[in-house]
Formats: C-alpha cells, structure tokens, sequence
C-alpha cells in the first residue's frame, strides 16, 4: 500500500492547537493520535469525522484533562498527523473500523468513554459494538449508523455528489461551510493542514462514498449486526447534536428509541450548532459530556 505522510511542518504553530504526537503502527500505516491527562485516569475517547482531524477537538481536550480524564484523539487514517493512502481503493469502511480498534487494542484503552461525531460515530459505534467490553459510555454528536435498508436524505445526496465530482476539495471551507460560527482565515487553514494537495486527499474524496445507501452495500450487514448489539445496549448512552445540522437532523431521536441505554438520559439539543459543533459548541458539549459522565455509572 502506497501512502503520503505529510511534513511536520505544516503542523507548526497552529492555533489552540499545542499537543504533542503521539503514534501506533496500524496494518503497516502510522496512525497519529493526541493523549493527554493521567494514563490511569478514566478515558475519553474522540473521534472525528469527514474531512477533519483531532484539531477539532482542540476546544474540548482541556476541558476533560481539567475534570480529571485521559483523553485519545487519534487521527483517522487518510487524516490529520495519519499516514494518507495514495489509493481512494485502500479506503474501506471496515479497515478503518480495523485501524481505530488495532489503536484501541495497542494502547489497551479500558472503561473507554466514545465520543462520535460524523464518520467518528460510523467507525466508533461499530467499534463498540464489537469490543463491548472495553467501552463504558457512548455519546453520539451528530452522526448516525446506517444500514442502507432506508434511503438517505436529500441533504447528504447533495454533499456526496460535491465531494466526488468537485474539481477541487478544500477541507478548511468544507468545515467552515458546516459550522454555524465564523471561523477565522488560521483555523480554516489549519483544517487545511493535513492536505498540502490534491494527492493527500484521497481518504476525504472516499469517506462519502463509503456510507451504505443501498441494503446491499459491503457495510450494510456489519452494521446491522452492530445494531443488534446497540439494540440490547443498556450502558449509558447520550445524544448530544446541533440544531443546525441538516444532515443528520433526527438521528438522535432514532439513537433515543432504539438503544436501551439512552432512556432517561440528559440528551441535548445544542442551539446555534451545526455540523461542526465542536466548533460553534466546543466548550459547552464537552461541560455536557463531563456532566453525563460524573452522572453516569456504566454497568
């Protein structure tokens, strides 16, 4: 597998951004991930999604390492600090679920408490699901786990046609195209970061194309067969989306009422949050999930 590791350089000085790299090798590719807090402390585990990296988590990671969590923030591969297959082919849905549970499994991650959003809850519900044992709490942030067995809505078609057939894909402006708040020239181009060109891209040119819309897409039945995990799933599970997203708009609802751990919980609608609300929310979402967490008892 061929692959682009993109230059430290680019990395330098970027603003809310001070944490050191850390690395794991997965399948032969050298994944990045941020950690920060205590290593015996309980830990929070952050995923992000499409076409971010762990820069989007800047906000929050001080917020738990203050409340006395270890935080892991790793970079997908494709992504951020990870190494960048140069074939969109080498991208599938189950090697990423692969790659997130080989970091897992080589950090030994215990009494894990996820955080997903976008493809960080695609990935990250289905590594839960099937590494049960390892995780305490889940809470979803504008994502959702689809089978194909039910048609998309018109929102995502749209973002999927301009992610495969724009001439160009500029990462910074595609997050702050989905945020409800300004961003700043810095930040835009430090979501720009990891992709010095169109080479690097390849992983964010696949990601769309990888979520199952038909019943018979190569995902559909894996995750399915998470649902029937998630379907008797009675540890705490939290919602926590934007108002503003329009393309996930109702998953948490559907997280609510299918998954046994989420009744009674404190869900929440964020309000003047969209897509990104790690960026329009950043601090209040992670008060919320510290809040759930200290309110919270996994079984």
């Amino acid at each position: 597998m061929e692959y682009l590791r993109t230059p430290d350089e680019r990395f330098e000085n970027l603003p809310g951004y001070p944490f050191a790299p850390h690395y794991v090798e997965v399948g032969g590719l050298r994944m990045h991930y941020v950690a920060e807090g205590a290593p015996e402390a309980e830990t929070v585990l952050l995923l992000h999604g499409e076409p971010s990296w762990s820069y989007l988590y800047r906000k929050m990671i001080p917020l738990f390492v203050e409340a006395g969590y270890r935080v892991i923030a790793p970079d997908l591969i494709g992504f951020g600090r990870s190494d960048k297959p140069t074939e969109r082919a080498d991208y599938t849905y189950q090697r990423h679920v692969d790659w997130v549970k080989s970091l897992i499994e080589q950090l030994d991650l215990k009494n894990i408490t996820l955080v997903g959003q976008d493809w960080g809850g695609l990935i990250g519900l289905r590594v839960a699901a099937e590494e049960e044992k390892r995780f305490a709490r889940i809470v979803t942030a504008n994502t959702f786990l689809p089978t194909g067995d039910e048609p998309p809505n018109e929102a995502f078609l749209r973002w999927r046609r301009f992610s495969q057939e724009a001439p160009t894909f500029d990462a910074g402006r595609v997050v702050k195209g989905a945020c409800a708040t300004a961003l700043t020239t810095e930040v835009i181009q430090a979501y720009n970061a990891p992709f010095p060109d169109e080479r690097y891209q390849a992983g964010a040119r696949q990601f769309p194309a990888l979520v199952p819309i038909t019943p018979d897409d190569p995902a559909s039945m894996p995750n399915r067969k998470a649902w029937e995990v998630l379907e008797k799933w009675d540890k705490p599970f939290l919602t926590a989306f934007g108002d503003s997203d329009p393309i996930t708009r109702g998953g948490d609802r559907y997280f609510q009422k299918k998954v046994p751990g989420a009744q009674n919980q404190p869900h929440i609608t964020l309000s003047e949050a969209a897509h990104f609300l790690q960026e329009d929310k950043g601090e209040e979402l992670a008060q919320v999930i510290i809040a759930f967490m200290r309110g919270s008892q996994a079984n």
